[in-house]
């Protein structure tokens, strides 16, 4: 498989960025080829296209797996296992968060409950620093937990309106009246 210059390009830059990402380049690599293919690859014409081992394609993809980024896909008559990403943008980007949250977010909350539950350490200013960076993620997690709930098309409506929103909490001076559910 030969890539066109858009897809190297493409291929080339998510593989820088997934060092910034905490992935290897071959990571980001597998998914971005994944991501421009309009049909499932194979291992073997992974590693052909990326010019990389067979071993770094199968632990990259066992990587992406890992993340539910990469779904596994059968041809008939083929005996050999294809990868494919959701073509949905969409669903990509909520597994992503969904799991950087679960890898990142949920362990680092949970050390800070662990570290409150302590009881006083005779750090007054170490306390209260932990208890608010505690309290803040609760938000943001509290706000990812609704924002997640919301069907894709409710969610983007809530996105272009961003400014919108604050707008009109800056004219109600915070206050926004509460409103009822429509039946």
């Amino acid at each position: 498989m030969r890539l066109t210059p858009l897809q190297q390009e493409f291929v080339l830059h998510f593989g820088e960025m997934g060092s910034r990402w905490g992935i290897n380049r071959t990571v980001g690599q597998i998914y971005a080829l994944l991501f421009l293919s309009s049909q499932p690859l194979n291992a073997e014409t992974i590693t052909e296209a990326l010019g990389v081992s067979r071993s770094n394609t199968s632990m990259g993809l066992k990587e992406l797996q890992s993340w539910n980024l990469v779904r596994l896909k059968h041809v008939p008559g083929d005996r050999r296992d294809y990868f494919t990403t959701p073509d949905d943008l969409w669903e990509i980007v909520r597994t992503l968060v969904a799991e950087r949250k679960k890898r990142e977010i949920d362990p680092t909350l949970s050390k800070l409950r662990e570290l409150e539950m302590q009881g006083p350490a005779g750090d007054d200013y170490a306390e209260a620093r932990i208890a608010e960076l505690r309290e803040l993620i609760e938000m943001m997690t509290g706000f990812y937990a609704e924002m997640e709930r919301l069907e894709t098309e409710r969610l983007v409506k809530l996105m272009t309106l961003g400014g919108k929103i604050a707008g009109l909490i800056d004219k109600t001076g915070g206050l926004i009246p509460s409103l009822t559910k429509r039946k």
